[in-house]
């Protein structure tokens, strides 16, 4: 068989093939051409179809509808191109790809015709049918088709007509405050019911009513008539703790939106004036899927504020001998007693960059510590039991418990 780019439409051993091949199957040009595509290629297959049929000497037309193969497909082409037109109609989008499922009939067909052909030329039908509807689409359309990260790609069943979208989602990136102690970061479905809905849960599915993913997703699902959303943090504070400062880093990620263009600010205000008393989001940009590793991996210092109770009176110039010695230390922790159901059970080394006694006030004691990311600063405290080491309880010989805890700032960005 000859090179693929040196092979040309007059070979004779490509005519005799393409002979035999119109006298076993009759085919309309398009399928006749296709079996040949990577032959003299900048022709449509029907073009192809045409010389090769003049060349063998079988001028006799076989119309589309009549074809051993596509029975008519090839001619739908500008209706399949209206169709996906009609259903990105309300959709925003930079660029798009097409895909196509092709009736089995077809297919088998297919199979057995480039089988008998032998041919290393051809190009599959769904392969022209996705090419010609995308060319059709970007005038009408004046959108780009993009194959590596198209913002939409089509998928056309032309069996019945169906189109179905699969569209990239579109991510957003913000910080947010926390100032109430009741709610939680993200979702948190009833352990029971899983989200369905239990008497245990009075029937919400949830055990806390709202979150921050959901305040702050709300009006941004509304205003994207988005399918769903996924909120990824910076890390999480405790439920019970506030996060305050300059907010931690997140991006929500929104599933299957029709409008990818919406005003962020205006959003940004609605949330900030609805919720206000809850959580305030700042920052709100435009982001991407790279972006959501990024926050996801990264190791951010943080700032608390820990309020502590102990069990004794608290000696000021003892507790500020302990937050000395504490700065620049490397503390051991076990994985936290409260946690070790979902966490494995493993000794995690954190640096703590310094520790300041803001105040004593009997066994009332109020902390601000610099450490490094990921360290449990309510074990620190209270020591868990031996598995935080060493620990403010420890260091001081009087049993401690956090009673407040505030993220105050979250460095490195």
């Amino acid at each position: 068989m000859p090179h693929l780019m040196q092979a040309q439409l007059t070979d004779k051993k490509l005519l005799k093939t393409a002979e035999k091949i119109t006298t076993k199957f009759p085919l309309c040009d398009s399928c006749l051409g296709r079996i040949y595509a990577k032959v003299d290629t900048g022709k449509l297959n029907e073009e192809r179809g045409k010389i090769l049929r003049g060349k063998i000497g079988k001028t006799k037309k076989i119309a589309t509808k009549n074809c051993w193969l596509c029975s008519g497909l090839v001619d739908e082409v500008t209706h399949f191109a209206d169709l996906i037109e009609k259903t990105l109609k309300n959709y925003e989008y930079g660029t798009f790809v097409i895909g196509s499922k092709i009736d089995e009939d077809i297919i088998e067909k297919e199979e057995e015709l480039i089988d008998f052909s032998k041919s290393e030329y051809s190009e599959s039908i769904k392969n022209e049918l996705n090419r010609e509807i995308g060319k059709i689409l970007e005038k009408k359309l004046k959108k780009e088709v993009n194959f590596e990260k198209p913002t939409i790609m089509v998928v056309l069943d032309t069996s019945y007509d169906a189109v179905n979208l699969q569209i990239a989602p579109l991510y957003i990136y913000g910080r947010y405050k926390k100032f109430s102690r009741f709610i939680p970061q993200t979702k948190w479905y009833c352990k029971i019911c899983r989200g369905k809905g239990c008497r245990k849960c009075n029937y919400t599915g949830k055990i806390y009513d709202t979150s921050v993913e959901e305040l702050t997703a709300e009006d941004i699902l509304k205003a994207t008539k988005g399918q769903d959303e996924s909120f990824h943090g910076c890390g999480r504070e405790d439920v019970d703790a506030r996060m305050l400062g300059n907010g931690r880093p997140f991006v929500l990620e929104i599933k299957n939106p029709v409008k990818r263009n919406i005003d962020l600010q205006a959003i940004e205000k609605k949330i900030n004036n609805k919720y206000g008393d809850l959580i305030q989001v700042n920052n709100l940009r435009y982001s991407d899927r790279d972006e959501v590793t990024r926050i996801k991996n990264a190791s951010f210092k943080k700032i608390y504020r820990v309020k502590f109770k102990c069990d004794a009176e608290i000696n000021n110039e003892k507790l500020k001998k302990v937050a000395s010695s504490l700065q620049g230390l490397r503390i051991g922790q076990l994985t936290p007693s409260r946690v070790a159901h979902r966490r494995a059970d493993m000794v995690r080394e954190k640096y703590i960059y310094s520790c300041i006694v803001e105040s004593v006030d009997g066994t009332m004691a109020v902390l601000t510590l610099e450490t490094e990311s990921g360290t449990y600063i309510k074990e620190l405290v209270s020591g868990d039991n031996g598995r935080t080491k060493p620990s403010i309880t420890e260091m001081i010989q009087a049993p401690c418990i956090v009673t407040e805890l505030d993220v105050i700032e979250i460095k490195g960005e």
